[in-house]
């Protein structure tokens, strides 16, 4: 019987693997669709006046493409400039402490045996665990009591401070990394700061690029963080600048699609221009 199921599954086997192929490619075509489909509808609708927006089928082509006063409005008004000033100086200083902060913590970690160490790895996968809204209450007294409310090292403290993954990905690599580098250095006369600084780190490449790549993607699309510890209009961030177009009376829905486009355009570059880097860093993060 089972001849016969071989048999049967190679005389089938020309018919089904045209039938795999194009499932195969009609399945990524739907995904492409779905993922795409938004975005094209929020493009459209840019360049859209007001009422053309509001009488128009979402996929309905603009009657004038040259029409960009939502993108002038949403970058002035909105200002987009001032938002990105701040969304980078966030962004750069968070990645570095949080870089800085959880490749010290993994090579601690993993190169030091100390006593409670099962409890702290245990800690820190429990606050992965918790969800971060359940603790804004005391996390922000704290904030507030240490006076960075309505500055932007509150959003960098925070950023910095609660990134436990960060801590994870560097302990996963280090593993991979012999302990004998370090012990032929020690022979060397280095210590461990040394060691870690220019044998260890150097080595964290990968497991950097990874880092960057999550926690950067989730510092540009935070909302939550700076709309409640940054309020202040001049702190304002890319992810809360469009909060202005909309109030108690309705929305300017052409204005901020427009604005969302802007907001898009920085990390879609970023995404062409690296992402050699960004599949290399993903990839040699993940198998480390």
């Amino acid at each position: 019987m089972t001849v016969n199921v071989r048999r049967t599954v190679r005389s089938l086997s020309p018919v089904l693997e045209p039938v795999g192929v194009i499932l195969k490619y009609a399945s990524l075509l739907v995904a492409s669709a779905v993922a795409l489909l938004p975005l094209v509808t929020v493009f459209l609708a840019g360049f859209k006046t007001k009422q053309e927006f509001a009488t128009t089928a979402p996929l309905d082509v603009p009657q004038d493409w040259f029409n960009v006063e939502n993108y002038v409005t949403a970058f002035t008004q909105g200002r987009l400039l001032q938002g990105f000033v701040n969304t980078s100086i966030i962004l750069v200083v968070s990645l570095v402490g949080t870089i800085l902060i959880g490749s010290m913590a993994a090579y601690a970690i993993d190169r030091f045996d100390f006593r409670g160490k099962g409890l702290v790895l245990g800690a820190f996968l429990v606050a992965t665990l918790v969800p971060g809204v359940t603790t804004q209450v005391a996390t922000f007294q704290v904030v507030n009591g240490l006076g960075l409310f309505n500055t932007r090292a509150a959003a960098i403290v925070l950023f910095m401070g609660t990134d436990i993954i960060s801590i994870y990905i560097f302990w996963q690599f280090l593993q991979s990394i012999p302990k004998s580098l370090d012990e032929a250095a020690m022979l060397d006369g280095a210590n461990r700061f040394t060691i870690y600084a220019r044998i260890i780190f150097p080595l964290l490449k990968p497991a950097i690029a990874t880092v960057v790549i999550i926690k950067g993607i989730g510092i540009y699309n935070e909302y939550y963080i700076p709309y409640l510890y940054m309020p202040k209009q001049d702190l304002g961030v890319v992810s809360t600048a469009l909060f202005r177009f909309q109030g108690p009376f309705g929305a300017q829905w052409e204005v901020i699609c427009a604005g969302a486009m802007l907001v898009i355009l920085p990390t879609l570059f970023a995404f062409l221009f690296l992402q050699r880097f960004i599949y290399s860093g993903l990839t040699q993060g993940a198998t480390k």
